[in-house]
């Protein structure tokens, strides 16, 4: 990699930044974006990236603070991938706006509808996985239990019932492969609106059937407050789109960082640690949501650094939970570690309305249920083996485990 103090111009159109220029190539940033993330705090905390055609925040101070700039930072974004691929929801408006459609999607998503209603259905699902599992004696975590898991949970949150839990996980991959595009490949962006076309489809023929039958799915709680099919549509589609990933990523992440580290397993085992706590360290150690886009609304400066309207801005989720200001050996996986500081579910307005039931369907359902039913688990070979991708969104590649059948 390259830097350079100064750059007149960054090859795409648009309003640039004052901030130095730190280049990087995308494939390497990809496979692991952690070194150069870690050089560009060290150094340009704040850095404007050729490559991806925006400026980064890297520390999670100045993130934690100017995410919260909505008049500055804004998340509306009419250009954005998300919006053009998508449709403009809820994470892509601001103030009233935002207000209006987070609170008619949050009895979905409320830490009591997840008590309630949506557990059972999380450890029903877990269950039939597991009892088709068990007598294997093998599995790759993230194909076999991670991914079925986090798609079962989200056709019964989305009210899509009429998706396999396949569909949702591929048009969820097609989604978030799209929408990290900033390369512009036109084959992802082709995916990707293959995806959300088959998600519209499915959203049409649930909404006669909720409005004669409401429930507690997103679909309709936002039908019961009055919101329009394209604003319920785009919703749905945020829903899959982060909603599946990250509970896979994590699932068979945080499934791969406790076997590499045998005796944080055993802390928890012994009750002298928590399942929840080695979801939230593995949330913060790897980011499964890297990042978060904003749009320059008026001029600004922040840090010594000029910002023009329009321009991009990445708030790095992933390099802030690995900010030494606030963590030591932040490299390092530590269950025992304060994590609060921790912004894995952001830090502003924006904070993930699905939080409570990931949290639910990771650390009280999934690991527990999975360590619990496979005796003896194991990985299948050397842990430095297990390759992860991504920097917008990052996760393993593949988990092989065994155990005693």
């Amino acid at each position: 990699m390259t830097k350079a103090a100064s750059e007149s111009h960054n090859g795409k159109p648009g309003p640039l930044s004052t901030a130095p220029v730190f280049h990087i190539d995308p494939e390497s940033f990809a496979a692991d974006p952690y070194p150069a993330l870690k050089e560009m705090q060290a150094e340009c905390p704040i850095a404007r990236v050729p490559e991806l055609g925006a400026t980064l925040f890297l520390r999670r101070d100045d993130i934690f603070a100017q995410e919260k700039r909505i008049d500055v930072f804004s998340s509306d974004q009419p250009k954005g991938l998300m919006t053009r691929l998508m449709g403009q929801n809820m994470m892509r408006k601001d103030g009233e706006d935002h207000a209006v459609e987070r609170h008619a999607t949050f009895p979905a998503f409320s830490p009591r509808t997840v008590r309630d209603h949506w557990q059972a259905a999380f450890e029903a699902a877990a269950t039939a996985l597991l009892d088709r599992l068990a007598p294997l004696g093998e599995a790759d975590l993230v194909d076999d239990f991670a991914r079925p898991l986090a798609g079962e949970a989200l056709r019964v949150i989305t009210g899509l019932a009429s998706m396999s839990a396949a569909e949702i996980d591929s048009t969820s991959q097609a989604m978030i492969d799209g929408i990290a595009n900033y390369t512009g490949d036109p084959e992802v962006e082709a995916r990707c609106r293959a995806a959300t076309a088959l998600i519209d489809e499915h959203v049409r023929a649930a909404i006669p059937k909720k409005r004669e039958a409401h429930d507690m799915s997103l679909i309709s709680v936002q039908l019961q407050a009055g919101l329009p099919e394209e604003a319920i549509a785009a919703n749905v589609k945020l829903a899959i789109s982060g909603g599946q990933n990250e509970p896979r990523d994590v699932i068979a992440g945080t499934a791969w960082a406790l076997l590499a580290h045998p005796e944080q397993r055993a802390m928890i085992e012994a009750g002298a640690a928590t399942w929840q706590q080695a979801f939230e360290e593995y949330a913060r150690w790897i980011s499964p949501i890297g990042m978060s886009p904003r749009r320059v609304a008026r001029k600004a400066e922040v840090g010594g650094v000029r910002f023009e309207p329009e321009e991009l801005v990445f708030f790095m989720f992933s390099a802030a939970n690995r900010d030494p200001a606030h963590f030591t050996d932040p490299e390092i996986f530590d269950i025992t570690r304060d994590t609060s500081p921790s912004i894995a579910f952001g830090a502003g307005p924006h904070f993930c309305a699905g939080a409570a039931a990931s949290r639910t369907l990771i650390a009280d359902v999934a690991l527990p249920m999975l360590f619990a039913r496979l005796p003896g688990l194991r990985l299948a070979g050397d842990p430095a083996d297990v390759r992860f991708h991504g920097w917008a969104f990052r996760g393993p590649l593949g988990v092989p485990v065994a155990w005693d059948a």
